[in-house]
């Protein structure tokens, strides 16, 4: 395996490390929620009066970012997905249910569990994290796709 460092790009991931977490930061002082993506688009799903408008903002904003990075900033993200249709349908459909079925998804638990020191989202984000690993390496190297 070798690294493609012309990808290596640390600048826009701090960058966006940092949004994120002042994000997260802001949500928990000004509504006292935890910032979780999938909480977020449930609440579009079954909507509760009055509780649509910022959530619709929010995930416009996260399905926009792309846009705005290279328009304002001049970074242009290429995607390469190794996968065809059914595949990414599949695993979107079983992190649904992940993150259904552990109370919480990899920005909930992984990043504002983890910063609360909770020992919840520590089990939770080591769980998807390695199922996540078991799943790359046989699917790669068992299976051979």
């Amino acid at each position: 395996m070798q690294i493609d460092w012309l990808a290596f790009t640390p600048g826009p991931a701090l960058l966006g490390g940092m949004i994120l977490g002042i994000a997260a930061a802001l949500y928990v002082l000004l509504h006292g929620r935890i910032l979780g993506i999938s909480g977020i688009v449930s609440g579009l799903i079954s909507p509760i009066a009055g509780d649509t408008n910022w959530r619709l903002i929010l995930v416009l904003g996260i399905l926009s970012a792309p846009f705005w990075a290279s328009l304002l900033f001049g970074i242009h993200t290429a995607a390469v997905i190794d996968a065809d249709w059914f595949a990414i349908i599949i695993a979107g459909l079983l992190v649904g249910f992940g993150a259904n079925y552990g109370s919480g998804c990899t920005s909930g638990h992984g990043i504002c569990g983890l910063s609360r020191l909770s020992p919840r989202s520590l089990v939770a984000t080591l769980t998807f994290m390695g199922a996540g690993f078991l799943m790359v390496f046989v699917i790669r190297h068992v299976l051979g796709l």
